[in-house]
């Protein structure tokens, strides 16, 4: 296994980390008094929030449910598939 190979499962696996904890986020929007900040919540909450946090600027809550956890579910999904898919730009790189 070359490093190149190496670098896109790391990249794979990052990905896949990232679409697993958006889930757990839209999840825990159904549950409000959750508290953030304690654990074991704080590991889904601190690593997603440096991206939600912009993005809410953007996309603000729609009937007071937030979507930007759905927003970055399609987000990474989207890259994962297009860089590491089947027909992705790496995957082709490295056949």
């Amino acid at each position: 296994m070359d490093a190149a190979a190496i670098a896109a499962l790391t990249l794979s696996l990052l990905l896949g980390v990232y679409i697993f904890l958006f889930i757990f986020r839209i999840v825990l929007t159904w549950y409000p008094q959750v508290e953030g900040d304690k654990f074991p919540f704080n590991w889904i909450v601190v690593p997603t929030e440096p991206l939600l946090k912009p993005t809410r600027k953007v996309v603000p809550p729609i009937g007071g449910v937030d979507i930007s956890p759905i927003v970055w579910v399609g987000i990474m999904s989207l890259i994962r598939e297009l860089l590491l898919g089947q027909q992705g730009l790496i995957t082709m790189a490295l056949h």
